[in-house]
């Protein structure tokens, strides 16, 4: 397998990359690529139609069946492959994700080495598609269950942390011997699917296992999730369109599978016993990374009325100090949103605390797409603020009585993805824990966390399946009884 050792910047992010060919698309229109902290043009990419998206299918399909026939360890390879083309390329990767998603250095940082920790875990993965051996009660009969990929697997990944949540679908699938078609943000066409595919090209993975198809969802929208040949939608972004999904799915002449990871209201709640630091640093870092503009981030934060004055100045003074502006510095923590429609989206949320009287603690003047951090005190649990997912840089702060009122408050919500508890006794956290209705519970941190090899996912419309380790091994394969009668 040969790997390209020349490194040179990666170029040509012009259209779309189907069977290891880079080309145009059909649609015969162009999509501008802007830098949201700037507006600087960052490429022009000719868009796919519908037959683009069939050739990519097409091609997807036939590749499939040689690359799920390659040696465990030729496809654990192009992973191993492609970490040290991370390793290499690391300063160009980070520079990309600043300047296509206005993400800060601190958070592209991190975004790339989630990439980078997915790449090693999913080399693994060949190696753990175990199938087992069942005992029948006929004499001489045996049950062996064989554990398969399934196809072709549709990938479709959101703006705000595209190229980690692209490759989060992405490398797992390829690595259990799926090929992928993916379809990256308009937002983010680059860092969210073409990046990838060249490093992936680079890597030496063969053609067609892996295609990216840039195109306006009023074109193909529709047609990438009900083409018969994928398997299975995996789906990262809002509840909304991911409600559509399923339903255009549904009307595929053939079943999918689904996994939707979508929105979240993800709580933090402050006990009466909680250590102010701690609570103070895990709602900041919490509510503002990437400007809030994370399925996890805290969207709302719960406290007992107890330490609610002594945690409100805390936190109030922190946020003070929080560095906004060019998101390529070293210290800043709030950068531009992505678009202005989630700046649109984002004041309006604040106008509408304002006009509630939330007591509106922090706060600063909007410039371009730069919002800086707000803190709404005195927040009711069923305002309009603190029931949307607000993907802005705005903390709505919620007294609660006692516990069982933060417990009540932190569950009234549509949503179950994340969720955090401060607290100074662990035994107290652990039964707080369990009386949560999400996917995914933190003790004494932050609601942010996604491991490589732990578990990810919401309840209730925060989505469906797993991520991660074992529990997307299950959700990428399928089980083939065969029985042998001696």
């Amino acid at each position: 397998m040969n790997v390209h050792t020349t490194l040179t910047a990666y170029d040509g992010f012009t259209g779309q990359y189907i069977n290891g060919q880079w080309c145009s698309g059909s649609a015969m229109r162009e999509l501008e690529d802007f830098n949201p902290y700037n507006d600087n043009l960052l490429t022009r990419i000719a868009m796919a139609g519908v037959d683009d998206l069939d050739r990519a299918y097409e091609a997807a399909q036939q590749a499939q069946k040689s690359w799920a026939m390659a040696l465990p360890k030729e496809r654990a390879a192009i992973f191993h492959n492609a970490v040290g083309i991370l390793d290499r390329r690391r300063d160009e990767i980070i520079d990309w994700i600043i300047r296509e998603s206005g993400s800060t250095r601190m958070k592209a940082t991190i975004e790339f080495n989630g990439v980078r920790d997915g790449m090693i875990e999913a080399a693994s993965m060949p190696y753990l598609m175990h199938g087992f051996i069942m005992p029948v009660d006929r004499p001489g009969k045996e049950a062996r269950v064989y554990r398969k990929p399934v196809g072709v697997i549709a990938v479709i990944s959101p703006w705000n942390v595209p190229l980690h949540l692209s490759n989060r679908s992405v490398a797992p699938a390829l690595a259990l011997g799926n090929a992928v078609v993916l379809k990256p943000a308009s937002d983010t066409p680059v860092t969210g699917g073409l990046l990838l595919a060249k490093i992936y090209e680079e890597a030496g993975l063969p053609p067609g296992v892996l295609n990216v198809v840039i195109g306006a969802g009023s074109d193909i929208g529709d047609a990438f999730c009900a083409h018969p040949i994928p398997r299975i939608i995996s789906f990262t972004g809002s509840t909304e369109v991911g409600q559509r999904i399923a339903r255009i799915s549904g009307g595929s002449p053939r079943l999918k599978k689904l996994g939707l990871e979508l929105g979240g209201n993800s709580p933090l709640v402050i006990l009466d016993d909680a250590d102010i630091d701690v609570a103070v640093k895990a709602a900041l870092v919490g509510r503002f990374d990437h400007c809030g503009q994370i399925c996890m981030s805290t969207n709302r934060i719960i406290v007992d009325g107890a330490l609610y004055d002594n945690f409100l100045d805390a936190f109030c003074a922190a946020v003070s100090e929080i560095k906004c502006g060019d998101p390529n510095a070293d210290d800043t923590m709030i950068g531009p949103l992505c678009n202005d429609a989630q700046v649109q989206s984002v004041t309006g949320l604040i106008e509408s605390g304002r006009q509630q009287g939330f007591d509106l603690r922090v706060s600063g003047e909007t410039e371009g797409r730069i919002i800086p951090p707000h803190v709404f005190a005195g927040v009711t649990n069923d305002s309009r603020l603190a029931r949307s997912e607000i993907f802005g840089p705005v903390a709505p702060v919620i007294r609660a009585a006692d516990e069982r009122e933060a417990l009540a408050f932190a569950n009234d919500t549509e949503y179950g993805l994340s969720s955090a508890v401060i607290t100074g006794d662990e035994q107290r956290g652990m039964r707080f824990a369990q009386g949560l209705e999400a996917g995914m519970t933190h003790i004494n941190d932050m609601t942010i966390h996604d491991f490589p090899h732990v578990m990810f996912g919401g309840e209730k419309n925060s989505g469906l399946g797993r991520f991660n380790g074992h529990w997307i091994i299950e959700e990428f394969t399928t089980d083939h009884l065969v029985t042998v009668q001696r």
